[in-house]
């Protein structure tokens, strides 16, 4: 081959410019995070990647480096067979290991070598992350918030998206973090993304959003099970406006009953989630909770959870956090239906032709 290796390179202030983008690490660290639409091609797997770092540290680099360009020349080449074969002339992917080293560069120079325009990600996905990291320091900033404030159970994401759903602009923090930011949020078949990839997916969303328009996003804490939103973005989403839903507690009660299903199913396992609150609200509390549970009555412990325990900390917190608080507009719900919450969204966010 002829190609220079250093021929065909992006920086990552170019990468949404590449409407196809291959992810050449391993699978491990695709899983960690990606590039938003970048598919994952491992130029060497996991597994591959340990053989040839185990043989560098009891061998020697050249041996390291033989295994591995054996590794290499067999994936690429199922790569071509596989996955590559349909692609036209013009093809342009871009590419990118963990700094734009071996890996990115071997699959690059054999693609510009066969005709395709493949280009390089200068830095690989080290540096795309950097500029993550450093616009969402600013990014959030441009974005004029609407928060939805409510107690637990007012139906603040089921609005969210109604109000997505009849074209507001919306960010669901709860969704991007797969997580329902409480003790009892975490989604039982779906772990949460890591740290990483939480910020490209706020990151990514928050670039396909008009200024000029308010975005619509729930009241959160710093933490969101184990991830947490930008700085940034929490202090620009206290001095916007915000919106208080005001809910029945027994439509409340009726909507967590839908939303935590696995919870009704096994009040158990309930009871062991809510076990770190005896801290907080003593031995009592917890034994009429387990007394309500084992009688099957799981309305009774919801209502409960939510009287005593959710709705005080709810209150003392989105005080603290959200100043405009005090000159909220209110909102009533009676029920929380699909009717009732596009009714709100509605008079939210009315659409342009009204």
């Amino acid at each position: 081959m002829t190609g220079s290796p250093n021929a065909g390179m992006a920086t990552a202030l170019e990468v949404e410019h590449y409407p196809d983008i291959i992810d050449a690490r391993s699978e491990g660290e695709y899983a960690e995070d990606f590039i938003p639409g970048a598919i994952n091609h491992p130029v060497l797997n996991n597994e591959q990647r340990a053989r040839v770092g185990t043989l560098n540290k009891v061998a020697s680099a050249f041996e390291a480096k033989r295994l591995g360009a054996a590794l290499v020349s067999r994936n690429i080449a199922n790569m071509l067979e596989a996955h590559f074969a349909d692609k036209p002339r013009d093809w342009a992917p871009l590419i990118y290991c963990w700094r734009g080293g071996k890996r990115s560069r071997s699959l690059t120079l054999v693609l510009r070598e066969i005709g395709f325009k493949a280009v390089q990600l200068d830095g690989g996905y080290k540096a795309y992350r950097a500029r993550v990291a450093q616009e969402l320091t600013e990014l959030p900033k441009r974005f004029s918030y609407v928060t939805i404030c409510g107690c637990t159970g007012t139906g603040k994401t089921a609005l969210l998206i109604a109000l997505r759903d009849s074209g507001a602009q919306v960010i669901d923090l709860e969704g991007l973090a797969n997580h329902k930011g409480s003790l009892l949020g975490e989604h039982v078949a779906t772990k949460q993304p890591t740290q990483k990839r939480f910020d490209s997916l706020l990151w990514s969303a928050l670039r396909s959003l008009d200024p000029a328009r308010p975005v619509f996003v729930e009241s959160e804490s710093k933490k969101i099970g184990m991830v947490q939103m930008p700085e940034s973005m929490r202090e620009q989403m206290a001095v916007g406006e915000c919106v208080w839903l005001d809910v029945p507690i027994a439509a409340r009660v009726a909507h967590l009953r839908a939303e935590y299903e696995h919870f009704v199913a096994d009040p158990a396992l309930l009871m062991q989630k809510l076990a770190p609150l005896k801290v907080l609200r003593g031995g009592d509390m917890l034994a009429r909770w387990q007394t309500l549970a084992s009688a099957g009555n799981i309305d009774g412990v919801v209502e409960s959870l939510l009287v005593d325990h959710y709705d005080p900390l709810y209150t003392t917190a989105i005080t603290r956090n959200y100043p405009t608080l005090a000159t909220a507009r209110h909102v009533a719900i009676g029920e929380l239906t699909p009717s009732a919450l596009r009714h709100a969204a509605s008079a939210l966010a009315p659409s342009p032709s009204r």
